[in-house]
């Protein structure tokens, strides 16, 4: 049986990571405005405190670990007030090299190892929004060593590196999302992977993409009444089960066309059609372009 946690994180295509190494020491303070691809640190030694728009403010201390999947604005600073420094990420997220933020030297007050990297997958935005907003793990020390292997990686330039960071990264994503307590986390997949009734039609839907579901054939799978299945996933999930379906099923075939490796026809039954036509029909009216001419311009 599928793991849906799995599937989408590989079809994110995670790639392109870069990563830094970030002190800070006295009154120091940074704000940096939207960034809008996913961004993580872990605190090497000391602590500061996190404050992500729309979220609440976190301290952060050795050995936690901090992923934003979209990166909203935010403001990092110590605990001393002050009026935080300006950044626009997207000029310099690309600079190399170490930063230093408040008093130039000495020894830090927090040291952090952070970085980014972007998603490769034209339904990000959709896959993203059933992750959570922020994802803080206390004393992981298996996402430091990982976040550790990323900054090796990413400052040598040997063989293999772009494939290598990929799929460390993937492993990272994973480790951080299965490390959070899933029944305090918003709307979406950890919320709705953290209930054991929806987490058994969650693991049918994506095991049987191809098989004609219903709503009452998925409520019987998680031993709910039809009513109570489709109130209880719609609160939890975030979308109704047959529009986090279709949803699923077209991501699924764009992956697939954009490969080129399978006829029209097969797409289709591979993602629950029982013809080319139908399954055209389906995606023109969801990706706004049919098939044939998606797979051409991808």
């Amino acid at each position: 049986m599928n793991d849906p946690l799995s599937e989408i994180i590989a079809l994110l295509r995670p790639r392109a990571v870069f990563s830094r190494r970030i002190s800070g020491a006295g009154r120091w303070g940074v704000r940096y405005s939207e960034f809008g691809h996913p961004s993580f640190c872990t605190v090497l030694e000391g602590r500061c405190r996190l404050a992500v728009d729309g979220q609440r403010a976190l301290t952060l201390n050795a050995g936690d670990f901090v992923l934003l999947p979209t990166t909203p604005g935010f403001t990092m600073s110590g605990f001393e007030a002050v009026k935080p420094v300006r950044f626009d990420p997207k000029v310099t997220a690309r600079r190399l090299g170490d930063v230093r933020h408040g008093t130039p030297g000495g020894p830090p007050d927090v040291r952090l190892l952070g970085g980014w990297f972007v998603f490769d997958s034209p339904d990000a935005a959709l896959l993203v929004s059933l992750l959570p907003a922020v994802v803080h793990v206390c004393g992981a020390e298996r996402l430091s060593v990982l976040v550790r292997l990323v900054d090796e990686e990413s400052s040598e330039g040997r063989s293999g590196r772009d494939l290598v960071l990929s799929r460390l990264v993937e492993v990272l994503l994973i480790e951080a999302l299965r490390s959070t307590p899933r029944e305090d986390a918003p709307p979406g997949l950890m919320r709705g992977l953290a209930d054991a009734h929806l987490a058994s039609a969650m693991r049918q839907m994506h095991g049987q993409l191809a098989r004609s579901w219903t709503v009452a054939q998925l409520a019987k799978t998680a031993a709910l009444s039809r009513s109570a299945f489709f109130e209880r996933f719609t609160r939890t999930v975030g979308l109704p089960p047959m529009e986090y379906l279709l949803a699923w099923r077209m991501a699924v075939a764009k992956d697939l066309l954009r490969r080129r490796d399978f006829g029209l026809a097969e797409v289709a039954e591979r993602v629950g059609y029982g013809s080319a036509s139908t399954f055209s029909t389906a995606f023109s009216r969801c990706v706004g372009l049919p098939p044939s001419r998606y797979a051409r311009e991808r």
